[in-house]
């Protein structure tokens, strides 16, 4: 079938011509207002990243180099190019510039005639111009003039308080008066600082540039309306969106792979309009997210075929249904995801952006990113209203890899202006970008902002004209885009809310009614175990921070810089204090290291073991919770954050953890502080029952072995719930809690579902023996199978491989006394080159040689 569609489009290619579209991507030079010298300049791209590339300035991320470069935002700068057009392409009866992307306040030049006046990052831009070319060479000319320029005037011009917050340094930028200017431009948030990036303020052409020709008509937008979804059809609407430069005659047609073509003809008008062709596909393969099941797509073609031209886009179809759930029931309102009818468990993290600098990041690492999402268990990314919106072929990864994604709109934390030329640029962006994205399965929610509607519903807290200006933007103009361009999706006005109207009074509302962000943990320097009373229905935000890895600290800094509190590691951390917040949680945990080196490797588990702790801790509350999406899963540069891959993408001890703590099936003991029980609960995410046997022992860390007992259980699907019980002083049976360990495994057959071991006391009260960990080297095809046995308890063991390129499939492991652990090492290095770099540390190794504390 694909066959035929393909030749069916090549003989109207060959018949008459599909629209041309040429890249404007050559040739281009850039300088600063008011110097002489034109350079070298990428695009897509930005000013920061042509300023590197011709050694204008140092590399941003190395030491504190950032902090010298904020001189860039204040300045206005110029990009240039000149571009040939044949004659051939003059005659389209439309010849038009479409511009993906200007960052962001730009007026564009073509031939010395204005042509465009931009203002919005986010927003696509197409401009007809024929009457502004000539045959041959012909000049295109931007202007991007400074956005702390723009923000200081217009804040000038402002006739109401806007409450901006510290997320936009503009201190650390050197903005005059330190005024927080960043909400006065539709421009990425994160672009001035955030409490985990840098501040540079970029400006250029961030996305590709087309020169686009047609006759008579062009195939502007595609839509694909679902209708029902059944076992033996599902029914849907291809939803032409037709741009006609006079009354014509036209064919469509819309081919599925597997299923034939649609066919219909329709009479044009001049201007924009729609035309529907319906079509089914039979038997149709359901779109799963990961974990549930076969992510299926489908391949779409559309084409629209007149006299004189023919055009074409081509989609992907994932049939599949998803609503969010809000019923009433005894604890308060549920806010859940039912895909294809079944409630489903959302396991992720937030994301943010992948660069600092949007144009160096590759299908290569949107790619990995993702994966590293899926090889986790996550089932959802919440793409974070603070950054950007992502580009199609990211959409297109997690369409392939069947991964739901929360989508915010790009407003996060701050007040917004509500003046009607603001309002109406939102209008315009919103529109650009649900129509860019609603074809994608793996949209699940559109959610208006992060973080701004407990701050504007507060009572008392904001002026009307304040809640007016939220009202405009997040209960008005993106509802009704949505009513009109993706009307069969859920829409969420604020992350947290109580409500598709209310932000809620208070945070016990906001448990009970809708999504929750638990930042007691962290900022309120409560203690881990918090996140065990303070679960809401959907846990959208949590986090724990951690430095990345020694290697990821070479990148950007000296050995002289190593260290908590210097200069370079303030840096090279955004949130106020956190650094010594890092130790002093370290200090409730675990025995603090003086060694900077060994201080990574135990941040690493400390944030790993307090996430841990919160996921499990929602896992059991199902259904009462019904997602968790900590906060975050990747970085835009080398820094100590909340981040479980680090910017090279380094998976931290938090990844690692995550991948088992939102594995399909979990075991999760618990001590229940009311009854003083130990609880093991099993939490089943498969759609299906099912049946295996729990094993239980205790074990002390030199071997020895205590009560144990094995019991069958089946296990539910799609449930959490308790399946043993027993008294933790019946399990230590009068012995020292600090050197025991219960181990519990899920088997079914010989396969282990899943395994846990559980700790009677945090680490640092913890009497660790030294270990005796042996292990083998054996080379297998693209790296090398290292297997570990230890004489006693190995905890939290921590293989690397120098500095270079490598990858654990596990680490930061136990090994219990008598078992054999297997991990496969990804790399190129050579045997010999491997003997010399590997090693392996445990927490035995962080100790010294004093006394255990007491508690």
């Amino acid at each position: 079938m694909k066959k035929i569609i393909l030749s069916f489009v090549c003989t109207l290619i060959a018949n008459f011509g599909i629209a041309g579209s040429m890249e404007l991507h050559n040739g281009w030079q850039f300088r600063q207002v008011g110097t002489e010298q034109w350079l070298p300049a990428a695009v897509p791209g930005c000013n920061h990243l042509d300023l590197l590339a011709n050694e204008k300035i140092e590399d941003p991320f190395w030491r504190t180099n950032e902090a010298d470069l904020q001189w860039i935002d204040k300045e206005d700068w110029e990009y240039q190019t000149i571009f040939n057009v044949s004659p051939e392409r003059l005659s389209h009866d439309r010849v038009e510039l479409y511009f993906e992307g200007l960052d962001t306040h730009a007026t564009v030049t073509l031939n010395g005639t204005e042509i465009l006046t931009a203002d919005n990052m986010f927003r696509e831009w197409r401009v007809d111009v024929k009457k502004h070319l000539k045959p041959g060479q012909n000049k295109l000319y931007i202007l991007f003039r400074s956005p702390i320029t723009i923000g200081l005037e217009r804040l000038e011009n402002q006739t109401y308080n806007i409450r901006v917050t510290d997320n936009d340094q503009a201190e650390h930028g050197r903005v005059p008066g330190d005024k927080r200017v960043s909400v006065f431009s539709r421009k990425a948030p994160y672009h001035f600082g955030w409490d985990w990036g840098p501040r540079l303020v970029s400006s250029g052409i961030w996305r590709p540039v087309h020169l686009h020709a047609w006759n008579e008509a062009r195939l502007a937008n595609l839509q694909i309306v679902q209708k029902e979804v059944a076992d033996a059809a599902a029914r849907y609407t291809a939803v032409f969106e037709v741009e006609a430069e006079k009354a014509a005659q036209a064919e469509l047609r819309f081919a599925i792979d597997g299923e034939g073509a649609f066919e219909k003809s329709v009479s044009l008008e001049p201007g924009i309009h729609t035309y529907a062709v319906d079509f089914v596909i039979n038997n149709p393969k359901l779109w799963w997210s990961h974990g549930l099941g076969d992510p299926h797509l489908y391949h779409a073609t559309a084409v629209i075929k007149t006299a004189k031209t023919t055009d074409t886009k081509t989609t992907r179809i994932g049939v599949r249904t998803i609503k969010v759930v809000r019923n009433e029931d005894e604890a308060g309102r549920t806010f859940f995801f039912e895909l294809n009818g079944v409630p489903i468990f959302m396991k992720g993290a937030n994301m943010v952006p992948m660069d600092i600098f949007n144009a160096r990041v590759t299908e290569e690492k949107i790619r990995e990113t993702v994966q590293a999402a899926v090889d986790a268990n996550f089932n959802m990314l919440r793409i974070w209203g603070g950054g950007i919106y992502q580009s199609g072929t990211f959409y297109d990864v997690c369409d392939e890899m069947g991964i739901l994604i929360w989508q915010d709109f790009m407003f996060a934390c701050n007040q917004y202006p509500g003046d009607e030329a603001f309002l109406e640029n939102v209008r315009h962006e919103a529109i650009d970008n649900v129509r860019r994205l609603r074809n994608h399965p793996s949209i699940a929610l559109w959610c208006g902002n992060n973080e701004m509607a407990w701050f504007h519903f507060k009572t008392g807290a904001v002026t009307n004209t304040q809640q007016k200006a939220y009202a405009d933007k997040f209960l008005k103009i993106i509802p009704d885009v949505l009513k009109e361009h993706d009307p069969s999706r859920f829409y969420w006005h604020s992350s947290p809310a109580a409500s598709t109207t209310h932000g809620g009074r208070n945070a016990t509302e906001r448990k009970r009614l809708g999504d929750y962000h638990h930042w007691g943990v962290w900022h309120g320097k409560k203690p881990y175990e918090a996140y065990e009373n303070n679960i809401a229905r959907f846990m959208s935000e949590y986090g724990f921070q951690a430095f990345p890895e020694i290697r990821t600290i070479k990148s950007f800094s000296l050995p002289d810089d190593f260290g908590l509190n210097t200069p370079v590691m303030e840096h090279h951390q955004r949130n106020g204090a956190a650094n010594d917040k890092i130790k002093w949680y370290m200090e409730q945990y675990y025995r603090v290291p003086e060694d900077f080196e060994t201080f990574l490797y135990v941040g690493q588990l400390l944030q790993a073991e307090a996430i841990k702790y919160g996921m499990e801790a929602h896992r059991r509350a199902r259904p009462f919770c019904m997602g968790s999406l900590y906060w975050q899963h990747n970085d835009v540069w080398p820094v100590a954050s909340w981040s479980s891959v680090d910017y090279y993408l380094r998976w931290k001890a938090l990844h690692y953890w995550a991948r088992k703590a939102f594995a399909q099936q979990l075991v999760s003991p618990f001590k229940n502080s009311e009854s003083g029980a130990i609880e093991i609960h099993v939490v089943n995410d498969d759609l299906t029952p099912v049946n295996a046997v729990l094993q239980m022992r205790m074990l002390g860390f030199d071997g020895s072995t205590g009560w144990s007992k094995e019991i069958p259980v089946q296990i539910k699907a799609n449930t959490s719930a308790i399946y043993f019980e027993i008294p933790e002083t019946e399990l230590l049976a009068g012995q020292a809690a600090n050197n025991r360990l219960l181990a519990v495994d899920l088997k079914q057959d010989e396969k282990t579902l899943a395994t846990a071991n559980h700790y009677f006391k945090v680490p640092r009260y913890l009497d660790l023996p030294k270990p005796i960990v042996a292990h083998s080297i054996a080379k297998v095809p693209d790296g090398y199978s290292i297997t570990l046995s230890t004489d006693v308890l190995a905890r939290n063991v921590y293989l690397s491989a120098g500095d270079g390129d490598y990858f654990f499939s596990d680490n930061y492991f136990d090994i219990l006394p008598g078992q054999k652990v297997t991990v496969h090492l990804k790399t190129d290095l050579g045997e010999e080159k491997l003997k010399k770099v590997f090693s392996l540390r445990t927490l035995r190794d962080t100790y010294g040689d004093g006394p255990v504390p007491a508690k």
